[in-house]
């Protein structure tokens, strides 16, 4: 298993904790956010456009299900955790080009 392949899976899996646990966990957060900026920088050249344009869908969309009964409010939490998760990546992900083109 690689370690983009592990940094996905705690990722996703801090961003479910914390969206199902009331209150989160300490340094939630912190946590997904780090993991994320991480995760960002195994992100290839090929798949940055979509990256970021799945971090824009997600932050715009994540609550749009808020009103179905009964699962709503928590495959909404999970939405916008890794929404947080997505988001964080994107920062590197952008960093990262544009130290490749001042670098190029």
């Amino acid at each position: 298993m690689s370690a983009n392949n592990i940094v996905r899976i705690l990722g996703l899996l801090a961003a479910v904790v914390a969206a199902l646990i009331s209150g989160g966990f300490p340094y939630d957060a912190t946590v997904i956010a780090i993991l994320g900026l991480v995760g960002g920088y195994y992100v290839g050249a090929d798949d940055r456009t979509s990256y970021l344009v799945l971090a824009v869908a997600l932050a715009a969309v994540h609550g749009a299900i808020d009103g179905i009964p009964g699962v709503g409010m928590y495959v909404t939490r999970i939405l916008g955790e890794v929404s947080s998760l997505v988001s964080a990546g994107a920062v590197t992900v952008i960093v990262v080009h544009i130290y490749e083109e001042l670098t190029a």
